[in-house]
């Protein structure tokens, strides 16, 4: 019976992706068949580290929650995370109703396009902002023994004795990012005050849970939950933005992005079954400088325009030479 739940597990994914497949090549022919494909290779490459990030989440909630993550998370990662949250940033930077914005995201999918590249500052400043977070939550930490590149993390680890220096650092980055661009530093700025306080109450909530009660009870499995989609919204926010320069319908996006998000999901649960996190041991340290990377990548984004293929590479490198450092360390005894 146990072999039975942890297989279904990854059939699910399979026949899931295997049925949007056969239907967007009845809806759409070859051509909307590929452009799925393209995008869910896209959401894949760009979502290595947020797996590792997850696995380590994950291995704090119990199996329960974890299979919940994977089958309840995928209508919030597809439609939730790839859908709804871009149409209320549109909505908040445009100043329309979110109505409004979901006819133009059904009925005109090119203009809907083009408000999605207007909002790009907001997009970028919260997902920035959130980002950063979780990366500098995990080096400003006076508690971390293990050290990948040490000439870095020691100093960083030190700094961790500092309260709230991480929060501290993002504020600072977000105001002197707004002073480049006077005509939407409100906009960068309260949309990454945004990505500031909702990573703050997410894990407050859930360390203040597994304080209390020794492991994560339910409302603590819950607010990991949460934190784990709000994660991977941070994360996808990026590839959605990148999804429209390839095309502009709608059903396609939310196919391909889908697909992408639903294997990243599995290989996560992948990752905790199998303890890769405990015999890869400068993994997690590879994930949080890609994580890192994404964030300047995306904030940078605001100033300069930063091709997807470069953000994409930025968290495969470090995440390849993590392991990389890795398999040497466990060869070494």
């Amino acid at each position: 019976m146990v072999v039975c739940r942890r297989m279904r597990i990854y059939i699910f994914p399979s026949v899931i992706t295997l049925l949007v497949c056969i239907g967007a090549y009845l809806w759409g022919g070859p051509s909307a068949l590929f452009l799925v494909a393209l995008l869910a290779v896209l959401e894949t490459t760009l979502s290595f580290d947020n797996a590792v990030v997850n696995a380590k989440v994950l291995e704090r909630m119990d199996t329960k929650w974890q299979n919940r993550f994977l089958l309840w998370g995928i209508p919030v990662a597809v439609f939730g995370t790839r859908f709804v949250l871009p149409i209320l940033i549109v909505a908040a930077a445009a100043g329309i109703s979110p109505y409004a914005v979901t006819l133009l995201a059904f009925f005109d999918p090119e203009a809907y396009g083009e408000q999605i590249k207007n909002a790009h500052v907001a997009i970028a400043a919260f997902g920035s902002a959130f980002l950063m977070l979780v990366s500098f939550k995990y080096f400003f930490n006076n508690a971390k023994t293990v050290h990948w590149i040490d000439t870095i993390e020691k100093h960083l680890s030190r700094w961790g004795g500092i309260e709230a220096i991480e929060i501290a650092l993002v504020l600072v980055v977000l105001l002197i990012s707004a002073f480049f661009v006077p005509h939407e530093a409100a906009t960068l700025l309260i949309a990454g005050l945004i990505g500031v306080v909702l990573f703050i109450v997410i894990e407050g909530v859930a360390q203040s849970f597994e304080v209390e009660h020794g492991s994560i009870a339910a409302v603590g499995g819950l607010a990991l939950f949460v934190y784990l989609n709000v994660l991977d919204s941070a994360f996808s926010l990026d590839g959605v933005v990148g999804a429209f320069a390839i095309t502009s319908n709608l059903p396609v996006i939310i196919a391909g992005l889908g697909i992408g998000a639903l294997f990243v999901r599995t290989f996560t649960i992948a990752l905790v079954r199998a303890k890769t996190l405990q015999s890869l041991i400068y993994l997690e340290h590879g994930a949080h400088y890609a994580i890192l990377g994404l964030a300047l990548a995306m904030l940078g984004g605001i100033f300069v325009h930063v091709p997807e293929t470069i953000t994409g590479l930025i968290g495969l490198v470090f995440v390849v030479l993590a392991y990389v450092s890795s398999r040497r360390a466990a060869r070494r005894g």
